[in-house]
């Protein structure tokens, strides 16, 4: 998955603005432009097109933290320069303040069941010998996932009275 796939379902799954970015973005101390928000949401195929690096999304991504669960007093965290979909998996989790259990239900909602030990084996430090690499298929899903649950599927949603 790109990067700028990524923003684009987060974007479309919690019906962020342009100007929710970009104050998203200033909630980690990085400023950013309407038009480059823009840029990074077009189609691969448009001549506008731009790549949204890992760093920028990782700006995101601990904006998206400091908007749902409240920004920490002191320095922002440093933002990844490398990003993996292990990293990104696990600040989706902090941002929406999901536990275990949490996760599974959303994977069932996209048709996906992985295993406590699968799922504790992604958020592992690189190195650990449990560790396991977050393939696109599992970030794809988990994506999917939030936005059955937070957009979607409102029958489903129901069900899903454990906010």
């Amino acid at each position: 998955m790109t990067n700028n796939d990524i923003l684009r379902r987060i974007r479309y799954t919690f019906n962020l603005s342009d100007s929710k970015m970009i104050a998203i973005f200033g909630l980690a101390d990085h400023e950013v432009t309407r038009a480059q928000i823009s840029d990074w949401l077009k189609k691969e195929d448009d001549p506008a097109y731009q790549e949204c690096s890992d760093s920028q999304l990782a700006i995101f991504l601990n904006g998206f933290i400091n908007e749902k669960r409240g920004k920490k007093e002191g320095a922002q965290p440093e933002p990844e320069k490398r990003l993996t979909n292990n990293i990104i998996f696990r600040k989706l989790k902090i941002a929406l303040d999901l536990k275990d259990e949490d996760i599974f239900r959303i994977m069932d909602l996209a048709d996906f069941s992985i295993s406590k030990p699968e799922l504790s084996a992604l958020f592992r430090k690189k190195g650990h010998k449990h560790y396991r690499t977050c393939k696109d298929q599992i970030l794809r899903k988990f994506l999917t996932g939030i936005q059955l649950k937070y957009r979607d599927n409102v029958e489903k949603r129901e069900e899903f009275k454990w906010e």
